[in-house]
């Protein structure tokens, strides 16, 4: 069995489900993936028979989007497209000259009328009457002449139409017994199944970072969004606050779709102001640092009240211990598969990162550990499966260079780049429910989707 996942492309269409097998390293994608990624391998399992699992799908949103075919039908579809713009010009065209080619037809008979009352004898006075309707005539040739043109482009349009539903039926009868519709929903069926398997994977370590996807851009130079980690997949709240100290105001828009176009949201008055960009939604409750102290406080949306606060033994605040950016990040808050944590820094521990993990209940450390990296050269941090993942720079350029693993209570240093496109991100957490990373960058909310390696051990391997 080999030990690399050969990546495909685009397999063919009738075995979009099959399953490869092998046995050792995988790459795990999350959610939010770019249209232009193509296949990738997204998750796997454990079957039954022992064997591991893994399965390569496409997003719904670009489904085959490298296959030639599917290349060809989004080219025809555009034509199509433009032949229905081109179409509906011309009607509003025709509308628009048939209107006036009536007004000029009462205005003829008018005139023929006169004429004949005339019988020949016309004074001056209705010689030049007459010759003023007939200048009011004068723009009908010109009518006449784009209606010949337009017939012309609509003899085209027939041709090119005929063309375009030729070359359809031979795309369709090439792809099969498979109709696009159909094959979409074959995909999407697959995603399903395959979020539903990516459930029961276990962690990984981090191995690489996609390229931003850029959702919105609003509010300040700094800030925080989010969505509950803890919420069920139907939950797709997001909330939003800007600005880095001083704030009190939180915005809770019902669905991601509703923070995109900024409509549907309420707005939450927190009793007590924030310091910093690192607060995390978990359970319901909002986590953050109150503003000139090291007090934890827990915020509960639903009943709008604080439920618990407490400070945080020794831990540095107001600008005492920040990241590289300042902006009162003394406290940041994350939470990863296994919980609540809290990263900042003490005297005690001479600036350097203290991880240490919170209950959510009370607020209480329930461990901690020095992590021995300096705050002040860091970036930002999240943490995944217990590891704390630090950033040597919050510009551009910047690389997840540290990880502590507080399971063995060592660390080592990491090469894993990713693109900063708006140069300046005041806040970095990762979401264990999506599995990908929120950021706010100079004033654009962003998202990137995390590769993580994982090792399956399967029955009978050496």
């Amino acid at each position: 069995m080999a030990s690399k996942m050969e990546q495909h492309l685009c397999p063919s269409l009738a075995g979009l489900d099959a399953l490869f097998l092998y046995l050792s390293a995988i790459r795990l994608s999350t959610l939010f993936q770019s249209p232009e990624e193509g296949w990738q391998l997204y998750t796997s399992a454990q079957a039954p028979d022992g064997k591991c699992i893994c399965t390569a799908v496409i997003p719904a949103q670009s489904t085959c989007s490298r296959d030639g075919r599917s290349r060809e039908l989004r080219q025809l579809m555009e034509k199509v497209q433009n032949v229905s713009q081109s179409m509906e010009v011309l009607e509003l065209r025709t509308y628009r000259d048939l209107q006036y080619v009536r007004s000029m037809e009462t205005l003829m008979r008018s005139l023929d009328a006169r004429l004949r009352a005339a019988d020949g004898s016309l004074s001056a006075k209705s010689f030049q009457e007459l010759k003023d309707r007939m200048t009011e005539l004068l723009p009908l040739s010109s009518v006449l002449e784009q209606y010949k043109a337009d017939t012309r482009t609509i003899v085209r349009l027939r041709e090119e139409v005929r063309n375009l539903s030729g070359s359809l039926a031979t795309i369709q009868e090439e792809m099969g017994a498979y109709g696009y519709e159909d094959l979409q929903q074959r995909v999407m069926a697959l995603e399903a199944r395959l979020h539903a398997c990516a459930q029961k994977l276990g962690c990984g370590k981090l191995t690489g970072v996609s390229n931003p996807i850029t959702i919105r851009a609003m509010g300040s130079r700094f800030g925080s969004w989010m969505t509950d980690t803890m919420a069920p997949s139907a939950d797709s709240r997001v909330w939003y606050m800007d600005g880095y100290y001083k704030g009190r105001r939180v915005l809770e828009f019902r669905t991601l779709g509703d923070f995109i176009k900024g409509q549907n949201f309420i707005q939450h008055l927190l009793p007590q102001p924030w310091a910093g960009t690192g607060h995390v939604v978990y359970n319901g409750s909002l986590f953050y640092n109150k503003y000139q102290s090291n007090v934890v406080v827990k915020y509960h949306f639903r009943s709008r009240s604080v439920l618990v606060q407490r400070s945080l033994p020794g831990a540095g605040y107001n600008n005492t211990f920040p990241y590289s950016w300042g902006g009162f990040s003394d406290m940041d808050f994350m939470v990863d598969e296994s919980g609540l944590w809290a990263v900042y820094t003490t005297n005690q521990n001479a600036g350097n990162i203290v991880v240490s993990r919170l209950d959510p209940h009370t607020l209480e450390v329930v461990r901690s550990w020095d992590t021995g990296y300096p705050k002040r050269s860091a970036g930002e941090a999240f943490m995944i499966c217990g590891v704390l993942y630090v950033t040597n720079s919050h510009l551009a350029g910047a690389k997840v260079y540290f990880a502590y693993f507080t399971n063995t209570s060592s660390y080592e240093y990491t090469d894993v780049p990713f693109h900063n496109q708006y140069s300046h991100i005041s806040m970095l957490d990762y979401n264990p429910r999506e599995r990908a990373l929120y950021t706010w960058n100079n004033g654009h909310q962003v998202l990137y989707n995390v590769t993580l390696f994982h090792v399956i051990s399967t029955a009978g391997d050496p």
